[in-house]
């Protein structure tokens, strides 16, 4: 279960809190490499609050320890909503908030991350204890819960919006900057593409620096490099995921299956091996090839996902890259990890939200290049993969 990206709810919520700023938007950082204009329209400046009294609430965090926004007085405190079953938006809101206090310095010190779960369903400790730790957020926030009553109150207090969709949680991608004395002073939405995460990033270290004493300095954020990738009609180069290994070229002219994934994505390592079997189904029905991708900007870490299984020990049949900004899973279309791609001449014939058993692949590919010609092949290079035959499930 996650919360929705883009969703009807969420949309009508996020206006409301829009109309309760009170200022214009302020005018965000000019970024020191190229974006896209779709991309920073997707960057939320930051609506002004006016410094109105941050509601207090008590909850419990990741820990088990009761927490209150008033014990936070004299600190900044930058308070997010996130649902702790989220795989599409949270882990941006995650990173874009550890990334922020990372350009902040030892100016850190002065700041306090909290996220309030916006999950009505999975209100335990255990439940954000685990996606802290999942994250790789453990001891870099508290996450707090409580019982469905006590969220709710907290839910209205900040005029955020909850609901279930289809099964799925929709809520307000919220995240509110609390000056030192306790009042409101920004509110930022979170954008819903993986390639602003470091501008964005900065843009919110610059409204924590700007309630804090003597505005301390904020470093330069870890900006997208590169030309944007506007499209799979774009070739596209990116690194291995494993050390060593050969860059990995995406090319428009023959159809290819990519998977977009992250190392705290559900069965991540075993799925991945099971991939090998499609991998040699393909070879022998000229289905288009499989390449795998990590998303960074959402991973704990590099070495999270090198650490992975079946690529530390190489034995994955098919090519693994690392998209190191974001950018080819925002023109992939990628709104969930994990995320099933089939392209072919440059164009978008199907996507997956999940994993899809090999079998159940293998189906959905053939039927979605049913109406064209069959594929003969793909021109997805890479370091050569390694021969052998995976070892058996256990």
């Amino acid at each position: 279960m996650g919360s929705a990206r883009r969703g009807a709810s969420a949309a009508a919520a996020i206006g409301s809190l829009l109309l309760a700023g009170c200022g214009a938007h302020g005018t965000p950082p000019a970024p020191a490499s190229a974006y896209t204009a779709g991309e920073l329209a997707s960057l939320d400046p930051g609506t002004p609050l006016g410094g109105r009294p941050a509601p207090n609430f008590t909850l419990t965090d990741q820990f088990g320890k009761a927490v209150s926004l008033s014990q936070f007085k004299g600190r900044a405190v930058v308070v997010s909503f996130d649902d702790d079953e989220c795989t599409t938006i949270c882990p941006l809101t995650g990173a874009t908030m550890v990334e922020a206090l990372d350009l902040l310095g030892p100016a850190a010190s002065q700041v306090q991350l909290v996220g309030i779960n916006a999950n009505p369903q999975h209100t335990s400790v255990a439940d954000v204890a685990a996606y802290s730790q999942t994250h790789g957020m453990e001891n870099r926030w508290l996450f707090l819960t409580g019982g469905l009553p006590q969220l709710q109150q907290v839910w209205k207090a900040y005029g955020v919006d909850v609901q279930i969709l289809q099964g799925n949680i929709d809520h307000t991608p919220a995240v509110y900057v609390i000056d030192p004395q306790g009042g409101e002073s920004r509110l930022f939405l979170t954008s819903a593409d993986y390639g602003v995460t470091g501008l964005e990033a900065g843009t919110l270290a610059q409204a924590i620096s700007a309630v804090l004493p003597g505005h301390p300095h904020v470093a330069k954020p870890n900006l997208a490099p590169g030309a944007p990738v506007a499209s799979p009609a774009d070739t596209v180069h990116l690194p291995a995921l494993a050390p060593g290994g050969a860059p990995v070229v995406l090319e428009p002219s023959s159809p290819h299956l990519v998977v977009f994934f992250d190392s705290w994505a559900s069965g991540a390592a075993a799925q991945l091996q099971a991939l090998n079997a499609y991998q040699q189904a393909a070879g022998a029905s000229h289905l288009p090839a499989l390449l795998a991708v990590d998303v960074q900007p959402t991973e704990p870490s590099l070495a999270a996902a090198q650490a992975l299984a079946p690529v530390a020990q190489g034995t994955l049949r098919y090519p693994v890259a690392v998209d190191p900004n974001g950018r080819v899973a925002d023109a992939y279309g990628v709104a969930d990890i994990p995320w099933l791609v089939l392209v072919s001449g440059g164009r978008i014939l199907w996507s997956h939200d999940g994993w899809l058993a090999p079998a159940a692949l293998e189906q959905q590919v053939t039927a979605a290049l049913a109406p064209r010609a069959p594929a003969t092949g793909t021109r997805v290079t890479a370091a050569a993969a390694p021969t052998a035959a995976p070892p058996a499930a256990g």
